[in-house]
């Protein structure tokens, strides 16, 4: 365990760390050698798996040929190659893939460049960016400003201009997906259309509210309710995208659309890289460029050629592994699993997910709600980490400080085996949590 005075690292919190030396496809291994089952891929990261031999190769052969250049002066060979198979795997066709390094840069990015669509259309007075409670978008300043998610917020409220950021209620579940998106234009009328630029959202939710989803119908009615007022619609896929739901884009399980702006992240280079980025529409790119001509934004690592060519080798494993079929398949089986540990466990009020992104809702059993002090999602992970399975706990769903619930997102590579494992750990988990 590390948390030393005599360290140089500044760690995330005052808690001691073990020390992670090795990954082998589900599993971490620590220094003093005990295995973990990555039941939550780290934050939903690691989509294939650790201590892929391939991707190491490809990243040591892109170093050596060109390790990087400035996107303000070079494109590259592989960062061509790979937005294109990139927007093929996606059924984005005829959309301009931008790459950055993370998923906070990437919804940055989106929120900067739908702001820059409308100047350019002759409309600068569209500069708010409606988005839901609970969600979460990212940790930069901009991000982190459309996240409705209280606890990371409270700190910095000083630092967000709240009025630029309305907020619509989370998905429900007892409305039809039409009757639940259409909330959305009461949203759009009280803070004036006319100053909209985009509404964002997560297709299947992740960290804020684990693996919520909307009914069928629903990303539909937004979509076509962006259009009827001139908004935006971005989809945050981060979390979701990437085959991680059973579907190359979360987005398209249930409804066929295709959002103006696909944010991507986490299982882009799964872990091996930094990278995500973003989709953009052929009229919100020929927009920009046939306006002032270039994106009035950057950083300088974005379209890097070492993370990207990670990003190619993933994306051969995933197509080659066929893991999005995979995903959907161990997704059932997982899911099936937990709807049992419910029946069991009655502090489990509800699991729920799309393929391999999975939540529990923990709560009081008498009440069938949220306990009035969180906690019990802590106690749960801590019981599992205990038995050697890393979980994602969270609170704050119902009003940003109560509402606990678990997620889970195993890597897509998960064998039957390692699903039967999973469950047994988190069954012993949630005796001891209850206990």
């Amino acid at each position: 365990m590390t948390d030393s005075p005599t360290s140089s690292v500044f760690y995330r919190s005052r808690k001691p760390y073990p020390t992670a030396v090795r990954g082998e496809g589900v599993y971490l291994y620590d220094a003093g050698g005990r295995r973990y089952l990555d039941g939550s891929s780290g934050a939903l990261v690691a989509n294939i798996g650790h201590g892929r031999a391939e991707v190491a190769e490809a990243l040591a052969r892109q170093a050596r040929e060109l390790p990087f250049v400035h996107g303000s002066q070079f494109t590259s060979p592989v960062l061509e190659e790979y937005a294109a198979r990139l927007m093929t795997f996606l059924g984005l066709l005829d959309f301009r893939f931008w790459a950055v390094s993370g998923g906070s840069e990437a919804n940055e990015s989106a929120i900067k460049l739908a702001r820059q669509y409308h100047v350019e259309r002759g409309e600068p007075g569209r500069y708010k960016v409606i988005t839901r409670v609970p969600s979460y978008h990212g940790a930069s300043l901009g991000a982190l400003a459309a996240s409705g998610m209280g606890a990371r917020r409270a700190i910095y409220a000083p630092l967000l201009n709240e009025a630029a950021w309305p907020k619509m209620p989370r998905p429900d579940p007892t409305l039809s997906g039409e009757a639940d998106a259409e909330r959305l234009r009461t949203v759009l009328e009280e803070a004036g259309p006319e100053s909209v630029a985009a509404f964002i959202a997560e297709p299947v939710v992740g960290a804020s509210d684990a693996a919520l989803t909307p009914n069928a119908g629903y990303h539909a009615r937004i979509a076509e309710i962006c259009r009827e007022y001139g908004v935006l619609f971005v989809a945050d896929e981060v979390m979701s995208g990437m085959g991680r739901c059973g579907s190359p884009l979360a987005i398209r399980l249930h409804d066929d659309v295709t959002p103006d702006l696909v944010v991507l992240g986490k299982g882009l280079a799964a872990g091996y890289a930094p990278l995500a980025g973003l989709a953009a529409s052929p009229e919100v790119y020929d927009t920009v460029m046939n306006g002032s001509g270039a994106f009035k934004h950057g950083f300088t690592y974005a379209g890097h050629p070492v993370s990207v060519a990670a990003g190619l080798a993933v994306l051969d494993i995933v197509e080659r592994e066929e893991l999005t079929q995979r995903a959907r398949v161990q997704g059932e089986r997982l899911l099936a699993g937990l709807r049992e540990l419910k029946e069991r466990h009655p502090v489990v009020l509800e699991a729920r997910g799309q393929g391999l992104l999975l939540g529990l809702v923990l709560g009081d059993p008498a009440t069938g709600e949220a306990f009035g002090t969180p906690g019990i999602a802590e106690r749960v992970a801590k019981a599992a980490w205990e038995r050697g399975l890393i979980t994602y706990p969270g609170t704050g769903a119902v009003d940003g400080t109560r509402g606990d619930h678990l997620l889970l997102g195993p890597p897509l590579s998960i064998t039957d085996a390692e699903v039967e494992e999973l469950l047994a750990a988190l069954d012993g988990a949630l005796e001891e949590a209850e206990g």
